[in-house]
């Protein structure tokens, strides 16, 4: 399996996508990656097709618990505080997977440089490049101040936000940030017939 350098859009989306499986994030369904068909579909849903799932291969319980293994490394990695532990946490995961780099010819024939996986690669370990050198590719072209906290109260996502303006605030923008406008909606409306009510109680009416 092949990933650009320059793709760090799609896999960093794919880093944020896996660590908000986790059951700590996805409190109400639990872990959404907790079985093998579960992982087989957040692969081919994501486009990453690993050598060793390939010919009708499924994922196993021990392909699970590795990529479980690479989803809470991946979450440190974003959740530190400085950008050389998040580097060193990625490179540990890289440090045995990643081939390369190389240059390979991309759909429209330019010149890319890109990093493989090795012949034998696991399918945790194929996870673990493509969402590796996202981050890493992210943390060079965009710096480490877009590894975030989701910005709900309420949600314990984290994410990479690889957004032109930088400015994104939550892990799922279109679940956390409108269940926090739902929210704010409500308090205002109910504060607003609290003091309509203390109006219609007060003396002199």
């Amino acid at each position: 399996m092949q990933v650009l350098l320059d793709d760090y859009v799609w896999a960093s989306g794919i880093a944020t996508a896996l660590v908000n499986t986790a059951p700590e994030v996805a409190v109400s369904t639990g872990d959404l990656l907790a079985d093998p068909d579960s992982l087989g579909r957040f692969l081919a849903g994501h486009g990453i097709h690993p050598d060793a799932l390939a010919d009708g291969r499924t994922p196993t319980t021990e392909d699970i618990a590795e990529v479980h293994e690479v989803r809470g490394v991946l979450r440190e990695a974003i959740e530190a505080p400085d950008a050389a532990t998040t580097t060193g946490l990625v490179e540990s995961l890289l440090r045995d997977v990643a081939h390369g780099p190389g240059l390979r010819q991309d759909a429209d024939g330019r010149w890319q440089w890109s990093v493989g996986s090795r012949p034998d690669a696991r399918a945790a370990e194929e996870v673990a490049l493509v969402t590796g050198v996202g981050l890493l590719s992210t943390l060079r072209v965009l710096g480490h101040d877009r590894f975030r906290g989701c910005g709900s109260p309420t949600c314990n996502g984290v994410f990479v936000d690889t957004s032109r303006g930088g400015r994104r605030r939550y892990c799922e923008p279109e679940i956390c940030g409108n269940r926090l406008n739902v929210a704010k909606h409500r308090a205002r409306a109910r504060a607003a017939r609290e003091a309509a009510q203390r109006r219609e109680r007060s003396p002199g009416r």
